[in-house]
């Protein structure tokens, strides 16, 4: 294993450490070592608005008494070069004296792409990209791909989450759901709930159980926001989800003064947003819902719905990412995950491809993707 695997692979791990911290800006970890291999410094992104990766790397190595001045700078994303919240990242490794820089892959932000290792060359800095197929560089796609996805296709990564039996039943006939899979597989939803930038649900969940829909099963430094999806504005004022400081967003197709001021005299955004064709005027437009929160910065759109919107979202192609437990029971009649259809042939079926399958307590957790739907 080279030198420059190692530490790559170092930041990467640096890079997860920010997981939950650094929405809507990209995880990213940055290691600082000498000629000899001697780490000199490193760190990872911190909160918005807070210091970079490749900074938090140089202040450790000041810290810590070490020059870099010659050093090796390996960073899981290109070193930005444009003024936005903080100042540019390549800039200050240029200043600091760093030699050469060797980074996972390209920023996909327009702002970015290519500019901060063009700056860094210009100055002298040798610069090395690992191949876009390098298991490294996929492994810092994957830990951005809301980032990625929000850069390039102006649309979060759509998580839905569901749960269910073996015989893939959300909940019993009589509607009983809680709680179908064990405590492992929550407190494990939560995680992902809490990696997300936003969670988003629709008005008949907040009817039937009143959620909160926040992360309380995983300790976090910051709460998702919250999207719900209510075309005829019925979320109630007092709806457990309204909790101080938390940002929600109520999308709606009805204008009702009266119901919007009282919504939003809670702390909500109420968006008035309609379907456009012929006749959908009093639904909302999912796919409209979706480039919004792009431009509001939302990365990861982490989806717990019940079966009508979960069907929705299917029906019109808008989910990148199904992370399914299934517990080990067999349910017989009772709610499905998702309404949508009917089809008449199995061609016609959402095809999905397995992303990943694991454990989770005696459920399993399993990730699939459309196929081709993260090649962007």
């Amino acid at each position: 294993m080279s030198a420059s695997t190692i530490f790559i692979e170092n930041a990467l791990a640096l890079a997860a450490q920010s997981l939950l911290l650094t929405s809507p800006n990209p995880r990213v970890g940055c290691v600082i070592t000498n000629a000899d291999g001697q780490v000199l410094g490193q760190g990872h992104t911190q909160h918005t608005g807070g210091a970079h990766a490749e900074i938090m790397a140089l202040r450790d190595a000041q810290a810590q008494g070490h020059c870099v001045e010659g050093a090796t700078a390996y960073v899981t994303l290109e070193p930005c070069s444009h003024h936005g919240r903080t100042g540019p990242c390549c800039d200050a490794l240029i200043a600091a004296g760093i030699k050469k820089v060797v980074a996972s892959m390209a920023d996909p932000n327009p702002r970015v792409s290519g500019q901060g290792f063009a700056r860094l060359r210009a100055a002298g800095v040798e610069v090395e990209v690992l191949p876009v197929d390098d298991p490294l560089a996929i492994e810092s796609r994957e830990l951005n791909i809301g980032f990625f996805s929000r850069m390039i296709r102006h649309t979060p990564w759509v998580r839905l989450k569901m749960a269910a039996s073996l015989d893939g039943k959300s909940a019993l006939e009589n509607g009983v759901s809680q709680w179908i899979t064990s405590e492992p597989a929550r407190t494990d939803g939560h995680a992902w709930r809490a990696r997300a930038c936003a969670v988003l649900s629709g008005i008949g969940t907040v009817l039937v159980d009143n959620p909160k829909l926040d992360v309380r099963l995983v300790a976090t430094p910051r709460q998702p926001h919250l999207v719900i999806v209510d075309s005829r504005l019925e979320t109630p004022p007092d709806a457990a989800l309204f909790t101080p400081g938390r940002v929600i967003f109520i999308y709606a197709a009805l204008e009702d003064d009266t119901r919007k001021a009282a919504l939003q005299a809670r702390g909500a955004t109420v968006i008035h947003m309609p379907g456009r064709a012929p006749g959908t005027e009093s639904k909302v437009d999912l796919a409209a819902i979706l480039r919004d929160l792009a431009a509001r910065e939302i990365n990861e759109l982490h989806v717990e719905a019940g079966h009508k919107l979960n069907g929705s979202l299917i029906r019109e192609g808008l989910v990148d990412e199904y992370l399914v437990y299934l517990a080990p029971l067999l349910i017989g009649l009772g709610s499905g995950m998702a309404h949508f259809g009917p089809i008449t042939q199995l061609s016609d079926a959402v095809k999905l491809r397995f992303h990943r399958i694991e454990p989770v307590g005696p459920d399993l957790r399993i990730l699939a993707r459309p196929p081709g739907r993260d090649a962007f």
